[in-house]
């Protein structure tokens, strides 16, 4: 006796449109220039594979329950799989979001944005550059040489260097000083930072030996000078970027740690974390060490990030004393791990703001953690009004400033938040996550955060060249 699904299988297998008629479809045709042909074929192949695959579940699943397939049927569907493929593969790469979480130096997001000098700096050393050439001798020149000048004058340091981040900066300091010999940190700067970045592993890579002195809350300087030895090669003091120990706390001071140091003939290195380069206390930041005290203090050597506080990309800076410089830049380890001249590029524009005293107004970060909290409800109120005009007259949509707080991110000053004014955005039909989701899948994702069932857009990460899109995208998604 025949097998009614089998037949049914069978027949619907092959109406299935073929590799090249899915090819020769409208909508392949308008991916082709995009995708190319032998990208697009995989996938094509892969899409009616799906198809495949699904219809003999359907159709073992569906048992004495009927549904007439056809080949135009089945090409839609093939044609639906090879776009949603495409969108898929697509959905991971690089690209821009608008970031409304109020969050400003969102890991996740790519952290500090760039100021418009950066953005045009890499563009121009996207092409051919002067990365290791001089203009003036007509000869090969020095790589990072302007990058080092200027991280010298801003910070009062004798001498600069740049590596691909602030873990990378540490591991090479540690292995050009310390390797074989021990660190005595304190047991309260003992932190993990990031996926996993560890001191206590750092310094155990480098070959460099652990000493750990005081307790977590407390350590005074007679803690260090008991632990200076003959073996001693550093004094390390770390900035525990993203967290804070309050109460019952000691720790010296760093002048103080620097005269302990230098009396016993050793260096005293700081990981000073975020990299702020100017003041921030009167925006309440008054615990992020900025890196030109540290040199005037007396730390020896200093390493920083440059993505998060200074505002620029992601690489990590050491600066210093010229001759402590000039060995880690000899170590070989420091080929395997320079920077790109795209970096540099981004750096030097981002420095040269700060040396004209512009970089309130020109570096992302700064102008969004200085923006205040009436400053963001004037905005807020105003773009609040266009959403409602643009959504027109509906019982769905709900919009309502209210007070909130934005945060610094990055690991960066985790008790410090600063007052925001924040767009609530409620829906009668779908869910928060819905909305978010929604959001987030639009054609310029806009990133927010949920809190208490409410869709909240934060206009602190929100530059106002953005707001148009912004709207576009609320306005599209609140009314589907």
């Amino acid at each position: 006796m025949a097998n009614p699904q089998a037949a049914e299988s069978a027949a619907a297998l092959r109406m299935l449109p073929s590799t090249d008629e899915l090819l020769t479809t409208p909508l392949a045709r308008g991916m082709l220039a995009e995708v190319g042909r032998k990208r697009l074929t995989a996938i094509a192949r892969t899409a009616i594979e799906s198809i495949r695959k699904e219809l003999v579940n359907e159709i073992s699943a569906a048992a004495g329950r009927e549904r007439i397939y056809s080949r135009e049927s089945l090409m839609a569907d093939a044609s639906k799989q090879l776009e949603g493929l495409w969108k898929s593969s697509r959905a991971n790469r690089i690209r821009k979001v608008i970031n409304a979480t109020g969050v400003v130096v969102h890991t996740n997001l790519g952290r500090a944005p760039l100021s418009d000098d950066a953005i045009r700096a890499v563009a121009d050393a996207a092409a051919y550059c002067t990365l290791e050439y001089d203009v003036n001798a007509g000869k090969r020149g020095k790589r990072g040489v302007y990058v080092e000048t200027l991280l010298s004058e801003v910070t009062g340091a004798e001498a600069a260097l740049v590596v691909n981040n602030c873990a990378a900066a540490a591991f090479l300091v540690l292995a050009v000083f310390a390797k074989g010999g021990e660190v005595v940190l304190s047991r309260g700067e003992l932190v993990e930072i990031g996926g996993d970045f560890r001191i206590p592993d750092v310094l155990k890579q480098s070959g460099a030996i652990l000493r750990e002195i005081g307790t977590t809350n407390r350590t005074k300087l007679s803690d260090y000078e008991k632990a200076i030895g003959d073996s001693t090669r550093l004094v390390m003091s770390v900035h525990p970027s993203n967290y804070r120990i309050v109460g019952f706390t000691e720790k010296p001071s760093r002048s103080a740690l620097a005269d302990l140091a230098h009396r016993k003939g050793i260096l005293l290195y700081e990981d000073a974390g975020s990299g702020a380069m100017i003041d921030l206390a009167d925006i309440g930041f008054d615990d992020e060490p900025v890196i030109s005290r540290a040199i005037s203090d007396g730390a020896d050597i200093v390493t920083f990030s440059g993505d998060k506080l200074l505002g620029g990309s992601q690489a990590g800076l050491i600066v210093g004393r010229r001759e402590l410089i000039e060995q880690v830049r000899k170590h070989p380890l420091y080929r395997a791990l320079r920077v790109d001249k795209l970096i540099y590029a981004a750096l030097e524009a981002t420095l040269e703001s700060y040396l004209r005293e512009d970089s309130w107004r020109d570096i992302p970060v700064l102008r969004m953690l200085g923006s205040t909290k009436e400053d963001l409800e004037i905005r807020a109120t105003a773009f609040a009004g266009r959403l409602g005009d643009a959504i027109g007259n509906t019982n769905h949509v709900s919009i309502e400033i209210i007070a909130g707080e934005s945060v610094v991110g990055g690991g960066s000053s985790p008790a410090v938040g600063r007052p925001t004014a924040l767009i609530a955005l409620g829906h009668a039909v779908i869910t928060a996550d819905e909305l978010e989701e929604k959001l987030r899948m639009a054609e310029t994702p806009i990133i927010a955060r949920i809190e208490k069932d409410a869709v909240l857009i934060d206009l602190r990460t929100v530059r106002e060249d953005e707001e148009d899109r912004l709207l576009e995208g609320l306005k599209t998604v609140l009314r589907s």
